[in-house]
């Protein structure tokens, strides 16, 4: 992307503060490792997950200067966490806060709910729990997860459009064959669908797979490696090189694609608040509400923005560092649609749905104590909960969008994170 001359002028300005051009080309250029300008020694204990190696490790660091007392190492034992990370030091700390009851009417979700929510942003909790007391008086959120497709997209390049044609022909009526190939990997990974890209003479295929409880992304990594080399053994055409992800699956950031469609859990859920409740509990008319609502949607679509939606970051950043899910896919999970209208009767009908919701109760991180513990407070522990747990994160966004909606309508935002968000809190005046 371009920049324009008086940014690049303001940008170098600050390169060149207190040195010169030269003295700071010299700064920047590679310094390969030698004799007089050696790499400090590597961590060690690489692929040890016993208690000696971590304490080597923390050793290590502390001769390089470099301090991690306050890492928490006698929270889990190392070698439980084979799996979960390498070369461990310790473990970190994040406040948890609590927001409920929220009352939520779904599928699997179905009961007054005491939420775990995990962050350092002072106003966020008091900012969802104030949305959970609105909807929960409005009788609760309805929501269900109607949708559950975890995509993998392998890529292979052909010489030509004709043989990744061949290759196409010949792979789709495998589909029986790769079924089976995907159950032989994991008792839980059901190959669901397989969708096509054509471009030249590179193919994608997306696999479309169901990963049982689990958020499944290791899962189905397995299962398509699997069915590639099944492929390439059942084919008359060989591709000159196939990688097991061509980057077409939206994995961990936010797709056109996987918006439209689904990639894993795809939840839906809305309520209508009556205008009282609106203006008690939100501090807001409904009006006032949606008519806020329709700038951000303006302000999106000038933004590009994939979706329209408020926040649901905040919530799922929150509820996933809490309940062990795997926080990078916040990339493609707060990504969805908030939908707000006045009714007839004056009251205010809001909706959010999240095609991407990548979350599990078994595997991953949801092993480790106090994951265990936050999914517990929820109902959501093993087997047979992770849809439930999907409704739970989609009631929560809800309550959230309320929330911030309302704030920013009426001016109250800044005033909440000055009084929240700060050490002693400040007044705007």
């Amino acid at each position: 992307m371009a920049t324009p001359s008086r940014h690049a002028l303001d940008v170098l300005t600050r390169m060149l503060k207190d040195t010169s051009i030269t003295t700071l080309a010299k700064r920047l250029r590679p310094r390969i490792p030698n004799e007089h300008d050696p790499l400090p020694h590597g961590i060690p204990g690489k692929g040890d997950y016993s208690s000696e190696a971590m304490h080597a490790r923390y050793k290590a660091l502390s001769e390089h200067g470099i301090a991690t007392c306050e890492l928490a190492r006698h929270l889990v034992d190392p070698a439980s966490l084979q799996g979960n990370i390498e070369h461990f030091i310790g473990m970190i700390q994040i406040p948890v806060g609590v927001i409920g009851p929220l009352r939520i009417n779904g599928i699997a979700a179905h009961g007054d709910f005491f939420i775990p929510m995990a962050t350092s942003e002072g106003a966020l909790v008091a900012s969802y729990d104030r949305g959970a007391k609105a909807v929960s008086l409005a009788g609760g959120v309805t929501v269900a997860c109607i949708r559950e497709v975890v995509t993998r997209a392998p890529c292979f390049v052909f010489t030509s459009m004709i043989d990744a044609g061949i290759f196409l022909a010949e792979a789709i009526p495998l589909f029986d064959v790769l079924a089976d190939v995907v159950r032989r990997t994991s008792r839980y990974c059901v190959l669901k669908d397989i969708r096509t890209t054509l471009a030249g003479k590179e193919l994608f295929l997306h696999f479309d797979f169901s990963t049982g409880d689990a958020a499944g992304q290791n899962m189905v990594t397995l299962a398509t490696e699997a069915v590639c080399r099944a492929l390439l053994s059942k084919t008359s055409i060989t591709p000159e090189r196939w990688y097991i992800e061509g980057n077409m699956s939206g994995d961990k950031k936010a797709t056109g694609l996987a918006f439209t469609s689904v990639r894993g859990k795809k939840v839906v859920a809305d309520i209508t608040v009556p205008k009282d409740i609106v203006r008690e509990v939100l501090l807001a008319t409904p009006e006032e509400i949606h008519r806020y609502w329709e700038v951000a949607v303006v302000g999106g679509l000038q933004s590009a923005s994939t979706g329209m939606q408020g926040h649901y970051a905040n919530a799922l950043a929150a509820l996933f560092m809490a309940c062990g899910q795997d926080v990078a896919c916040i990339g493609e999970a707060a990504v969805g649609v908030t939908r707000m209208d006045v009714t007839r009767e004056g009251d205010l009908y809001t909706s959010v749905t999240l095609p991407n919701l990548i979350v599990g109760t078994v595997g991953g991180g949801t092993h480790l104590p106090t994951a265990r513990e936050c999914l517990g407070m929820l109902g959501c522990v093993g087997e047979g909960t992770a849809s439930k747990f999907a409704e739970i994160c989609a009631a929560v966004t809800l309550a959230g969008e309320l929330s911030i909606c309302a704030a920013l309508a009426k001016g109250h935002f800044s005033q909440a994170h000055a009084t929240l968000g700060r050490k002693g809190g400040i007044t705007l005046q």
